[in-house]
């Protein structure tokens, strides 16, 4: 029986907005204060993009940084996926930008799975290198939300950030780290309408009255998203964590949701907060990008530990989900 080819991680990088917004600078255009914002959400500042800089951009920066840690050229990708819903354009795909900005040859296509968007893309790229259809998997995660942000309301304008965060797949058995032992994504179309931006598609396409409403911006229900994530952020971790002594554990890294909806899947699990990768009081929420750069972090802080396991989990608007158990 021919063994199947599992896959590892050879190299991480990320890239972020040079345009920091902390909670005052907001509060000069929303009635909200730094205050407020930290205590329902722990966020204390993003990064957005700046006027002439794209979510591709973005995107080929962690890229290229994933690239040189990992040791490899352009030339050598196989694949490339990338997670994200606020591409430049609604078609091509930014995949496809990256590409051509990186100067590689080989495939290229998005995913669309929100916040989900980096795992998706992650078990498209294992699944390739399990199939043996492809070698090196350049898998990125990207956002410019704060292009499709009502920057006058304060549910929305206060959560999101932009950035972007990149790993290079290989076959385990050549990079001999962050071997990915098991992957689940999940779905539930029934909470379609909890997270979403009603224009832009062919259904509500743009037109002149859609941006004279806010059809065009994202629109959230915070309190029903609220339940599902807690809920959810436990029951993955479970998932991932069954037959795992904790003792053996190195990190979790979560989607950078909410700092209370983190806090609330831990008292779930009845754990505290040292395993936990969180950064979302730096950046944060940035969807497909969140946890490809709180991973990078973690392995830049050394929070990684060789033999240890490494929990990836992340949920989003679909509804979606996933996760991902790896040894590092």
């Amino acid at each position: 029986m021919t063994k199947i080819q599992t896959a590892g991680i050879a190299g991480t990088g990320i890239c972020l907005p040079d345009q920091l917004i902390t909670n005052d600078d907001l509060a000069q255009i929303i009635d909200t204060n730094d205050e407020w914002i930290t205590k329902r959400t722990g966020i204390r500042e993003r990064r957005w993009v700046e006027d002439g800089v794209n979510c591709s951009d973005l995107a080929t920066g962690a890229g290229r940084q994933a690239l040189a840690n990992a040791g490899l050229k352009a030339e050598d990708l196989d694949l490339i996926v990338v997670g994200t819903i606020s591409g430049d354009l609604v078609f091509p795909s930014v995949a496809c930008q990256v590409q051509h900005n990186l100067g590689a040859t080989c495939s290229a296509f998005d995913v669309s799975a929100a916040c989900t968007g980096f795992l998706t893309a992650m078990q498209v790229a294992s699944t390739h290198i399990a199939a043996g259809l492809a070698k090196n998997v350049l898998v990125i995660g990207t956002e410019a939300l704060s292009r499709m942000l009502d920057k006058t309301d304060r549910g929305s304008a206060i959560i999101f950030g932009d950035g972007a965060g990149a790993a290079v797949l290989q076959p385990f058995d050549i990079c001999k780290r962050g071997e990915i032992l098991r992957s689940t994504l999940g779905a539930d179309g029934s909470g379609h309408g909890l997270i979403a931006m009603p224009m832009g598609g062919t259904s509500h396409f743009h037109n002149m009255d859609s941006y004279v409403s806010d059809e065009h911006f994202i629109k959230l229900k915070g309190r029903e998203v609220y339940r599902f994530a807690v809920h959810k952020m436990a029951e993955l971790i479970r998932w991932a964590m069954e037959g795992i002594d904790e003792e053996d554990l190195c990190c979790v890294i979560p989607h950078q949701v909410n700092q209370r909806i983190i806090e609330g899947a831990l008292d779930r699990l009845d754990w505290n907060q040292d395993k936990v990768m969180i950064n979302i009081q730096r950046y944060g929420n940035t969807s497909a990008a969140s946890v490809p750069i709180a991973f990078h972090e973690a392995l830049e802080e050394g929070r990684l530990q060789e033999g240890k396991y490494v929990v990836l989990v992340a949920f989003g608007a679909g509804l979606t989900w996933g996760a991902n158990l790896l040894r590092w």
